[in-house]
């Protein structure tokens, strides 16, 4: 029997460790879904195949799964329409730094020679330039496939490319002639390996220590060094050696520090610090020019980041490389010129939650009844640095920040199931947000996957950002005086608890304080049992 392209795809999988193809399929994956099916029927060890009934889906689940293991998986998307929709999704995975490798296609022949790809290729699915030029301005690097014989070897370096820092998405374009090629497996190919380990030289290291040391006043500050392996451990132990204060500002995407350390100074810059640490941090203060009065040292495995279109970091000096790594060896190195045990600060004392359906009571509510080691996403936006201040995050992937546009946090959430399903996952959403996801399909995969979360609904029956910012810019505008917003109102949207109906899954609805925690319990027992459930709680702002 002939292989063809859709085998040099799935061998390269195979090889590259990727365990899912997540896919919101269109015709020309036939020769991979050949190629699965002798998977099966040979039962040769290989990636799971998830079909997905929207695009933005299938992205944002590969983005929760890359945020659990690190590794890139494969997404198989159709032509250039499918590419688009999954656009914001891939974009959003460029911002959180998520390894994929999303693929789809175009026809190089349009029917004039054998295999005939079919019309609708020549029709409506061509695209000048190719579909790479439509990708390259929101993934991290963008190319076609031209023959059969290149096909292996470009999925194998489009993943190693997507895992190397910046971690992103990369995109292939595979025209369908490619795909129905006759293949041969390469004799060289093998297991692809780890990246290696990047660290600063011992005279940078030595450098960054003598400032540390002689700084009066320093401050770390950070915005992801939790989503790197060893990142959260080494932050604390780093801190630890100096006795040095964390700031997880509002651009915090992730769990990366614990909150409840005597360490932790909550989410606003120390202003009178005489040397402010940068650890992943790609916008630490705003405006960018708004920098603090204070030497910069900067640790980071890409400060500069790529997609970035303007950033300012005022830098004076940098340690680049794999930020674990660097960071112990920078402890390292302190902690041979120190000789004094330093005193941690005593912690700064946090709020207690008001009574009420407030949205920290929820938080405190749902931190008391979530499982320890529960993962949490969150795409509120008016609640976001609520969430993040109450959930008191205290260990990696504790918190996670969905990145790009919304609609995503219920894929993304999937996701991280999906990757790690013995841990309990609960997704934080606005009742605005909500309504960017693609609901239906997004409950039909939690059903059929058998994908059990907690969706806890912030819902104040408005998009609050839109009307803030209208009040930001127009305090005294006729939308005031008049009382006439627009883009803000949701009085007609549909009940959050009944979109579950149809599939089987628990809604419940909270409109009084003593309803909320019976209505957490419940869910929580259904989501243990298996179930997906949604509680829709109807916060006072």
């Amino acid at each position: 029997m002939t292989l063809d392209g859709g085998e040099a795809i799935l061998a390269a999988c195979r090889d590259l460790g990727v365990d899912v193809v997540f896919s919101s399929p269109g015709s020309e994956w036939a020769p991979v879904w050949e190629a699965l099916a002798r998977q099966a029927r040979d039962r040769t060890p290989g990636p799971r195949y998830v079909d997905l009934q929207h695009e933005t889906l299938a992205v944002a689940m590969a983005t929760g799964y890359a945020l659990v293991t690190g590794r890139p998986q494969l997404v198989l998307l159709h032509a250039g329409p499918g590419l688009l929709q999954g656009a914001c999704g891939i974009h959003g995975a460029l911002l959180t730094g998520a390894p994929m490798v999303v693929c789809s296609a175009e026809s190089t022949t349009y029917g004039e020679t054998e295999p005939d790809p079919g019309s609708q290729w020549y029709r409506n699915l061509s695209v000048v330039g190719g579909p790479q030029a439509m990708a390259a301005p929101f993934v991290k690097w963008s190319s076609q496939v031209g023959d059969v014989s290149t096909l292996y070897g470009s999925v194998v370096r489009a993943a190693e490319l997507a895992r190397r820092g910046p971690a992103g998405p990369v995109y292939l374009n595979v025209p369908v002639e490619v795909l129905l090629a006759g293949w041969t497996r390469p004799a060289a190919a093998r297991p692809v390996p780890e990246p290696g380990t990047r660290v600063s030289p011992p005279e940078e290291l030595r450098r960054a220590a003598d400032r540390l040391l002689a700084a009066e006043r320093p401050v770390l500050v950070t915005e992801s060094a939790g989503r790197h392996p060893d990142g959260f451990a080494a932050l604390v132990a780093f801190a630890e050696s100096l006795g040095i204060p964390v700031v997880e500002p509002q651009s915090a995407v992730c769990a990366n520090f614990p909150r409840d350390h005597p360490l932790h100074r909550g989410g606003d810059l120390v202003r009178d610090a005489d040397l402010v640490v940068l650890v992943c941090c790609r916008a630490p203060w705003y405006p960018p020019s708004n920098r603090p009065e204070a030497e910069v040292l900067v640790i980071d495995d890409v400060p500069h980041r790529p997609y970035v279109d303007y950033q300012v970091l005022s830098a004076d000096q940098y340690l680049e490389g794999d930020v674990g790594p660097t960071l112990r060896a920078l402890t390292s190195v302190v902690l041979e010129s120190r000789v004094d045990v330093p005193v941690l600060p005593a912690a700064l004392e946090t709020p207690i939650a008001g009574d009420g359906l407030e949205a920290a009571h929820v938080v405190d509510l749902l931190r008391e009844l979530l499982d320890p080691d529960a993962a949490v996403v969150d795409e509120t936006i008016t609640h976001s640095r609520t969430v993040q201040q109450y959930l008191r995050a205290d260990r990696p992937g504790r918190y996670t920040y969905v990145q790009g546009g919304l609609g995503q946090g219920l894929g993304v959430a999937l996701g991280v199931k999906l990757a790690d399903p013995d841990r309990e996952v609960a997704l934080t959403i606005g009742d605005g947000s909500l309504l960017y996801n693609p609901i239906v399909q997004a409950l039909g995969a939690s059903r059929s996957l058998g994908l059990p979360l907690l969706i806890v609904v912030f819902d104040n029956r408005q998009y609050r950002s839109m009307k803030l910012n209208h009040l930001r810019f127009y305090p005294d505008g006729a939308a005031v005086s008049e009382n006439d917003f627009r883009g803000v109102d949701l009085a007609d949207a549909p009940d959050p608890a009944e979109l579950l109906t149809p599939f089987g899954l628990l809604g419940l609805t909270v409109r009084e304080p003593g309803e909320l925690k019976p209505a957490l319990v419940r869910a929580l027992e259904s989501v243990r049992a298996g179930t997906t459930a949604l509680v829709d709680v109807r916060v006072t702002r």
